[in-house]
C-alpha cells in the first residue's frame, strides 16, 4: 500500500489546541505526515503559498494530495472515514453525534475561560490571576458538563478513547494543569488522558521562547 500523502499545517508555538486535536488524530491513525508549523505572528498563514491552499487561511490545516481542508474537528472526521486505524468517533450513533458536539461545544463556548486560561498555561507556564467572575461561571458550565458526559469510574467518555476525549481534557486541563480547583475524578481523568502517547507527542515538542 502506498503512503499516503499528508501534510499537516499548525502553529509554531505547538501551543493550538486545535493544531493538537488534528496532530493527535493523525498519531491514532498511525499515519506518517509531514509536520509544517506556520508562524501566526508573523502572518505566515497569508503567505500566498500557504493562501493558495487553505481556503480559509488558518491552522490546522491538512494537504491531502490535491485537498486541503482546515478546522481540526472536520479534518478528524474525514481521516476517520478516509482511512483504516483507531477509531476517532465512537461506533454507536448516539455517541459519535454526542462526539461531535462535544468538540463544537468546546470550540465554541467557555470564551472567558479560553482568554483566561489560553493554553499557553497548559504548554508554557501557568498564571496567578484570579479567574474572572464571568470566567469562572464557565469554569462552572464546563465542569458540570464534564460531570455530566463521564460516567462514573470510566477513563473514557464513550468506553473505547475518541478524539473527544482528547479535546475535553485539554480543555479541563487549562484549570487542572494551572492549579485551579477541579473535582477529583475529572482532574484524574484529565491527567490520564494526557498520558496517552499520541497527546504526549505534542506535548512533548520543542517550543520557541516567547
Amino acid at each position: 500500500m502506498s503512503r499516503p500523502n499528508l501534510r499537516l499545517y499548525v502553529d509554531a508555538q505547538f501551543v493550538s489546541p486545535y493544531g493538537m486535536s488534528a496532530f493527535v488524530a493523525l498519531h491514532e491513525k498511525g499515519l506518517p505526515f509531514e509536520l509544517v508549523p506556520l508562524n501566526l505572528a508573523a502572518k505566515e498563514t497569508e503567505a500566498p503559498h500557504f493562501a493558495a491552499q487553505s481556503i480559509t487561511r488558518r491552522v490546522p490545516t491538512l494537504i491531502h494530495g490535491d485537498f486541503a481542508l482546515s478546522e481540526s474537528s472536520a479534518i478528524a472526521e474525514y481521516v476517520d472515514e478516509v482511512f483504516p486505524g483507531t477509531p476517532l468517533y465512537p461506533a454507536n450513533v448516539r455517541d459519535r453525534a454526542r462526539a461531535r458536539q462535544i468538540q463544537a461545544w468546546l470550540r465554541s463556548d467557555l470564551v472567558a475561560l479560553r482568554n483566561e486560561r489560553s493554553t499557553e498555561v497548559v504548554f508554557l507556564r501557568p498564571v496567578d490571576t484570579p479567574l474572572s467572575r464571568e470566567a469562572q461561571v464557565a469554569a462552572d458550565k464546563l465542569i458540570a458538563a464534564a460531570e455530566l458526559l463521564l460516567p462514573s469510574g470510566e477513563t473514557n467518555l464513550f468506553g473505547d478513547w475518541s478524539i473527544a476525549d482528547t479535546d475535553l481534557s485539554l480543555m479541563l486541563n487549562r484549570l487542572v494543569l494551572n492549579g485551579d480547583p477541579v473535582p477529583a475524578a475529572l482532574a484524574a481523568y484529565a491527567r490520564r488522558q494526557w498520558q496517552r502517547p499520541s497527546v504526549q507527542l505534542w506535548v512533548g515538542r520543542e517550543r520557541p521562547t516567547p
